[in-house]
């Protein structure tokens, strides 16, 4: 049976992707989605090789057709965003509300889907990914997200893959919850910081929305062993289990800076071994879930 499992924070730059790259180089017969379209940067250690390019249709906008228009400046006045001036449309201002084409008495405007950005299938050496490219400015990340997922696991049913890994957005708005929907566990990755705690309880608290098994890994626990520690005293409270404790190493960047996850830039370093071990934990958890 298929397995999903999304690694997600409550903010961004705790090392989600640092994690998910080193996972996908651990870990064979599976499928790398990067979930995090409106700022996705897994690629930069993965290396992906496109395949498929698909073109993303997600939001609207006006169009006048000056044919029919009498310029009677209704749909002008109307517009909350100012998108419209001399009867012309801007498509950086426009929201593709529609207000301007429920009220155009003679029916001269119509909203057209316009290129929010594009999904891609590519092949890596650490196996098949799909991932995605929001354009600037553009919204609906959340579809888009959905989107990437599905040609994940379309790709893992048609390769008969075990397991799908999605390198989850930041946070717990709409494109988190595009990402986690679904899953069978989300492995929340933390650092011991003051805000540390309240972000874990946010993403906790809409994994068990969900009814998705949550996970934790603390990320370079040791520059706050206090806060270290709160954080697992909060997972021992909440019943949920530390699969993770991760040194903070300078060796990190490097293998960043290299374009190489860390468990492959030196396999035998110190936090390499600690990765090894959340991985192993983490899969061996997955695998033994089923879904509520």
């Amino acid at each position: 049976m298929l397995k999903q499992i999304t690694v997600l924070s409550g903010k961004g730059g705790t090392g989600k992707t640092t994690l998910t790259a080193s996972f996908a180089a651990l870990m064979k017969n599976l499928v790398i989605a990067d979930c995090d379209v409106d700022a996705s940067n897994l690629h930069l250690l993965l290396h992906p090789q496109i395949t498929k390019k698909i073109t993303f249709k997600g939001s609207k906008l006006a169009f006048i057709d000056d044919e029919k228009c009498i310029q009677c400046s209704k749909c002008a006045s109307a517009c909350r965003f100012d998108a419209i001036k001399d009867f012309t449309v801007d498509s950086v201002l426009c929201e593709g509300c529609g207000v301007c084409a429920h009220i155009c008495p003679v029916e001269a405007i119509e909203l057209q889907e316009r290129i929010s950005g594009y999904a891609f299938l590519s092949e890596t050496k650490y196996g098949p990914m799909s991932h995605a490219r929001m354009i600037p400015g553009e919204e609906n990340s959340g579809k888009l997200v959905t989107l990437v997922r599905q040609n994940a696991r379309i790709i893992a049913e048609e390769q008969d893959m075990s397991c799908v890994l999605c390198d989850g957005p930041p946070g717990i708005g709409c494109p988190v919850i595009a990402a986690v929907s679904g899953i069978d566990v989300g492995l929340i990755v933390v650092e011991p910081t003051l805000s540390g705690i309240h972000d874990l309880d946010r993403a906790v608290s809409l994994l068990n929305h969900f009814k998705i098994e949550p996970l934790v890994s603390v990320n370079k626990w040791d520059i706050n062993e206090k806060n270290a520690q709160k954080i697992k005293d909060f997972c021992g409270q909440k019943g949920i289990e530390v699969v993770g404790m991760i040194s903070y190493d300078p060796l990190v960047v490097k293998a960043m800076v290299s374009g190489l996850p860390v468990v492959q830039y030196d396999p035998k370093s110190k936090v390499t071994e600690e990765i090894k071990d959340t991985w192993k934990k983490t899969y061996s958890f997955l695998m033994s879930t089923e879904k509520k």
